[in-house]
């Protein structure tokens, strides 16, 4: 019998799955609309956010995306909400899911033909495959049947792409409170090991393969490895319950490293983008002697966990995936608001006090989930700690700029 195709077993059109954007019952609809240099932008008529230029930067081509979004826009197919594109009821034309992954599809068709004849070229195809599944997961609620099914293809399609492109991608199990917890090791090709190593400590709405480029292009180049491990609640990590104890996994994983053949673990940095800066500076407190340091790029470690107004500005479905996080089926504004306060680094009594190790952080202009009081509050509670901006305008160019910046410091810390 011929071996079923994965994406023909994971994806069948005969059960009516719940649409994305129902998953979290929500009392009141405030929503904002904003911009955000990380997150993409809400546009009135989509429940997501739209993401065009870190797609790009990932590796998505514009055009591309433009006709995804286009075929999702133009679908006749029903909506839970007709007054947002995104929320086609079912896998068929016009659901967010079956788009993307449909485009993935295309791409790891392409891989396939290619393995034998140009293994570099199809080594680029699985990879572009595996960001269009991650996009056709996003935001990653749980309980999205269908988005946990995409997360599987990413991360299939990425693991196919390690074996034709130039670095080594290891899964490593770490016995952690629980049972075991897989971690992903990226090893540069150049440089012999053990490497020194950055711990990556990522955001809410992204899958490891997301990083790709971070490591590639700014670690890989320094002879840096670079260790994902997903936060509580997500990928990997989505048996473990997401609570103030932010950095409750990485710190087993870290308490780990030594008997890990590839990595010096004397040499290791840890780096939070976005809510994984939570994670990252409670480790630069309460586990000091096993980093040279810790840098934080966007970092949400306090205002939007204590500032209604700050989380007011945040659209819909960015507070959704929060409460997905926190597994509140049904929430408010309120009842968020409350639960978040928690979480703040400041509240729990560790940002404002001396950190004993260096840390950097990297601000964006402008930007809503994380003002510029977050970074300076993380450098001013070191003795050793460095700020660095990042203009809103243009993008790319800038955010290029600010991952230099931010690599060199790494690489400073770790020789």
């Amino acid at each position: 019998m011929p071996k079923a195709n994965l994406s023909e077993v994971l994806f069948k059109p005969s059960f009516k799955h719940p649409e994305t954007s129902t998953l979290v019952k929500r009392i009141e609809q405030t929503n904002a609309s904003i911009q955000s240099s990380l997150e993409g932008e809400t546009q009135s008529n989509w429940y997501r956010m739209i993401n065009k230029t870190i797609w790009s930067w990932r590796g998505v081509d514009p055009i591309e995306a433009e006709e995804v979004l286009a075929r999702i826009a133009a679908s006749p197919n029903e909506r839970t909400d007709e007054g947002l594109l995104d929320t086609v009821v079912g896998y068929r034309g016009g659901n967010w899911i079956y788009e993307w992954a449909k485009e993935g599809m295309v791409w790891q068709k392409k891989a396939l033909d290619l393995a034998c004849q140009d293994p570099i070229t199809a080594g680029s195809y699985w990879l572009k495959a595996s960001h269009f599944y991650s996009i056709a997961s996003y935001p990653h609620l749980r309980g999205d049947q269908l988005a946990e099914q995409a997360e599987l293809l990413a991360d299939r399609a990425y693991k196919e792409a390690a074996n034709y492109l130039p670095f080594e991608l290891k899964s490593i199990d770490f016995k952690v409170e629980g049972g075991n917890l897989a971690g992903f090791l990226h090893i540069p090709s150049e440089g012999k090991g053990p490497h020194p190593t950055v711990l990556l400590c990522g955001g809410l709405d992204n899958l490891q393969n997301d990083y790709y480029p971070l490591f590639v292009n700014y670690l890989a180049p320094k002879g840096i490895a670079m260790l994902c491990v997903d936060l509580p609640s997500l990928g990997f990590s989505s048996r473990w319950t997401l609570t103030e104890d932010t950095s409750l996994l990485h710190r087993q994983v870290l308490n780990q490293l030594d008997q890990v053949p590839w990595i010096d673990h004397q040499r290791v940095v840890a780096l939070g983008i976005r809510f994984g800066a939570n994670v990252a500076v409670r480790l630069g407190y309460l586990e000091s002697r096993r980093l040279r340091g810790v840098a934080c790029l966007g970092p949400i470690v306090h205002d939007l966990f204590v500032n209604k107004e700050t989380q007011l500005k945040t659209p819909i479905v960015y507070r959704d995936m929060i409460a997905s996080r926190l597994k509140m089926d049904s929430t408010t504004d309120n009842l968020l608001h409350t639960e978040l306060i928690r979480y703040s680094l400041k509240t729990q009594g560790l940002l404002g006090r001396r950190c004993p190790i260096p840390m950097c952080s990297a601000s964006f202009e402008k930007d809503v989930f994380s003002p510029l009081s977050e970074s300076k509050l993380i450098v001013s509670s070191t003795g050793d700690g460095k700020l660095i901006t990042v203009a809103s305008t243009p993008l790319l160019n800038n955010l290029n700029s600010g991952l230099e910046q931010l690599s060199e410091w790494i690489n400073q810390k770790l020789c």
